[in-house]
């Protein structure tokens, strides 16, 4: 658009059309102004997000580290609890991400629960309910008392709002309408630009409008993939090194070997 501007230039000058940058300069304040809103709308689902998952991760380790200090000797107790916990944070996983959880759900859960979560239509929230029931059992047998019943009982409850606020943010987008008129709002102001510039910036004009535009658009593409944190895209939460690091740290707890190799996202790019 900016060569396009300095071709056609001398042509709609002729036509007495004078477009002035002071338009532009208040528009400008306005859109920075609701794509800061919107950058800070969508970060904020990020942070909580991020929140969320770090809750799961101290909630999981200290239902297992009470588990061992309460029952050292149930070794297959520990194990059993570890996987359920472990399979819940990839089943949340793939439910955020819409994607299949058979493959993960086949290799942790023991064969006799497997069918039992697979044809659950809720199968992180069925997990959690397993968990529930071996606590039941353990305090109906008499190896839990009330008092730590209810302690193992309230890291379950953290572990439930977490999954219940991992689906409000996935299920509940910024408003469309928002975003779209922000957008159009910004393509238009950096398509119309050029033309205001090319009377004080000449040949310049390119260098000057890009710049402007990058940063606006920069700024556009940045909060659309903040919006939702649990995709795939290079910003997004690495949900995959984050389910690795629970299930690393679950399994280092209850000494089963070997770990699973360390998986993180690099500095640049959340894809993992």
């Amino acid at each position: 658009m900016s060569a396009i501007a300095i071709i056609i230039y001398q042509w709609y000058e002729q036509l007495g059309i004078h477009l002035t940058v002071a338009p532009f300069s208040l528009l400008g304040i306005a859109i920075a102004i609701f794509l800061g809103f919107r950058n800070s709308a969508s970060y904020s689902r990020f942070v909580e997000a991020r929140g969320l998952w770090g809750t799961l991760l101290i909630a999981e380790r200290s239902i297992i580290r009470q588990l061992k200090n309460l029952l050292p000797n149930d070794v297959e107790l520990h194990k059993r609890i570890s996987g359920y916990l472990i399979a819940l944070c990839w089943s949340l996983k793939h439910e955020l991400r819409k994607t299949d959880a058979g493959y993960d759900m086949y290799r942790i859960l023991p064969r006799h629960i497997l069918t039992q979560v697979m044809f659950s239509p809720m199968k992180t929230n069925r997990i959690l309910l397993l968990i529930g029931d071996e606590m039941a059992a353990l305090r109906e047998q008499g190896k839990l008392s009330d008092i730590t019943f209810g302690l193992i009982d309230n890291k379950i409850d953290e572990i439930a709002h977490v999954i219940g606020g991992c689906e409000r943010i996935a299920n509940t987008p910024v408003p469309f309408a928002y975003t779209l008129i922000l957008q159009r709002t910004v393509y238009l102001f950096c398509t119309l630009l050029p033309f205001a510039l090319v009377g004080d910036l000449h040949y310049m004009t390119p260098f000057v409008s890009v710049f402007i535009s990058y940063t606006f658009l920069s700024w556009d593409s940045l909060a659309e993939e903040l919006e939702d944190p649990f995709g795939t895209s290079a910003n997004d939460l690495p949900l995959n090194a984050i389910c690795n690091t629970i299930e690393r740290n679950l399994k280092e707890m209850t000494g089963q070997q070997p770990l699973p190799e360390p998986h993180q996202p690099d500095r640049y790019f959340n894809l993992t």
